[in-house]
């Protein structure tokens, strides 16, 4: 009677643990990988290019909990190639990451404290310029039942909800203050509309300066005025990216 030393797993099976498994259906076969967690967002993003970073194995399975391995056969069927790799490069491009319920909420909870933080980083209260905490903006964004959107980055989704929370909350987006310097005076009628506060207004022999605050929305638009009616030589400088006041007040 042989004993247990001689037992061996099966071939075709390889058994890992720990694993975020991406999966793709094709041809009628199931395919999976079995990734490093937080990896396969990374390489499919580009801040991460080093293949063996991602994948725990460069084997191709029908089952990874199981540890059963595609065949050969089914991956040319599907791939048209039985080169492991390459099939795991698509499976990677094209499959759907799983994760578990557990895993999903921590991620979209990330994702929400995520956009919090990020108002909280745009916006003041307009009549003191002071930042708003981000729990006091978390706060907020439940009580209005915000949902998170797929494909939206932090930005854009804070972007989108700001004028929402305007009507529950005493809130603005803060102003850039920017300094604008050209020669001639030309152009000033045209540049001090996108101000929404004037605080220098100088002219003399070497030309103008501009001093204010601009809606961050808008500092694209006055750079490229100035280099186009400047050809070039004019400057503008962001001497402050958020117009505020130090220390944070909540508004309740």
């Amino acid at each position: 009677m042989s004993g247990r030393g001689n037992i061996k797993t099966p071939t075709n099976q390889k058994l890992l643990t720990n694993v975020a498994v991406v999966r793709l259906k094709k041809c009628g076969n199931r395919f999976e990988i079995a990734c490093y967690k937080n990896k396969v967002v990374n390489w499919r993003n580009k801040t991460e290019k080093d293949i063996d970073e991602v994948l725990q194995s460069h084997s191709v399975f029908s089952n990874v909990s199981k540890g059963q391995l595609a065949k050969k056969e089914d991956l040319k069927a599907a791939f048209g190639t039985e080169d492991a790799l390459q099939c795991c490069l698509a499976i990677l491009e094209k499959g759907d990451l799983q994760v578990s319920d557990k895993e999903r909420q921590a991620a979209s909870d990330s994702a929400f404290k995520e956009v919090s933080q990020m108002l909280a980083s745009m916006v003041v209260n307009p009549e003191t310029k002071r930042p708003i905490p981000p729990s006091v903006i978390d706060k907020a964004l439940h009580e209005i039942h915000f949902a998170l959107r797929p494909g939206r980055n932090a930005k854009q989704q804070a972007l989108e909800v700001l004028p929402r929370l305007k009507e529950t909350m005493n809130i603005e987006r803060a102003k850039m203050r920017v300094r604008v310097s050209v020669t001639g005076k030309n152009i000033d009628a045209r540049l001090k509309p996108l101000f929404t506060t004037i605080e220098v207004d100088n002219y003399d022999e070497a030309g103008l300066e501009l001093v204010g605050l601009l809606e961050p929305g808008q500092f694209r638009g006055l750079e490229e005025m100035v280099k186009k009616e400047t050809k070039g030589e004019g400057r503008v400088e962001i001497l402050s990216l958020k117009d505020v006041n130090e220390g944070e007040l909540e508004i309740a």
